[in-house]
């Protein structure tokens, strides 16, 4: 199965792995260099950074040599601060019977797209529905959800609860129904087939490469970045047996780990 990753997702990427710490604005002349030892051609870089400056993401300006460059804005950095401590963050430890964060809301018909918002952004989250208007995700998630709701604007319309599952189900079926496991599942076994035997070359292999090490880094954190908040940290005891999230977390824990800084080297901003 061949990955596809598209040039704005792999622009956002690797702002969020390397372009952020540059002094400055990230010259264009870069990006089109860096984009394209991970296969994306000039043209799509150019039209993706006009996409990404038009969405108030990137923001234009000049670079420390003075070329044509584009930084982060606000916004995108905090975006992207907030992406860090769910993408690397490690597994919740589980102590005792799980406690969840329930949230429900109301918005006036006349404001229906607030409620479209509310409704994706929780998703995006890793809420899962336990019926209309009910949202469920673990504890854990709190802060950030009353962060990303605040920022939004839209804790007018909220209402958050803390609490365990009282019934009438077992908690492992009531999960089952709340969240989508089996999808939840392939795209663990998706990332692990692409991105596991990669590790192992990185493991069998000679001293790393930068610019080989960068570019199986930026994939590899391209797919894995949309996966934490596909699975939001499920109880593991509430999951099945063969659960493939824990070996997923290990294989990009340890691509980070062996690459990022590699691949520094490469990047050179």
């Amino acid at each position: 199965m061949a990955e596809q990753h598209t040039p704005r997702s792999l622009i956002v990427t690797f702002y969020g792995a390397y372009g952020r710490a540059a002094e400055g604005p990230v010259p264009v002349s870069a990006l089109v260099r860096l984009l394209g030892a991970a296969g994306v051609d000039a043209p799509s870089v150019r039209s993706s950074v006009s996409r990404l400056k038009r969405r108030g993401f990137l923001v234009p300006g000049r670079a420390a040599d003075g070329s044509a460059g584009y930084g982060l804005s606000d916004e995108a950095r905090e975006l992207l601060e907030d992406g860090d401590r769910r993408i690397y963050a490690a597994p919740p430890a589980a102590a005792g019977e799980p406690t969840w964060l329930l949230a429900t809301f109301s918005v006036p018909e006349q404001e229906r797209n607030k409620r479209h918002l509310l409704r994706s952004r929780l998703a995006r989250l890793g809420f899962g529905t336990v019926a209309p208007g009910l949202w469920i995700a673990p504890a854990h998630l709190e802060d950030e959800t009353r962060h990303t709701l605040d920022r939004l604007q839209l804790t007018a319309y909220v209402e958050l609860f803390r609490g365990g599952h009282l019934g009438f189900a077992p908690t492992a079926e009531a999960v089952a129904r709340w969240w989508d496991l089996t999808s939840l599942a392939k795209q663990h076994e998706e990332f692990l087939d692409l991105h596991e035997p990669v590790l192992r070359g990185w493991q069998n292999g000679a001293a790393p490469d930068p610019e080989a090490a960068y570019r199986d880094y930026l994939t590899a954190l391209d797919s894995w970045r949309r996966l934490p908040y596909a699975d939001p940290g499920l109880p593991r005891a509430l999951l099945p047996s063969d659960w493939p999230g824990d070996r997923s977390a290990a294989v990009f824990a340890e691509l980070h780990a062996r690459l990022r800084d590699v691949g520094a080297a490469f990047v050179g901003l």
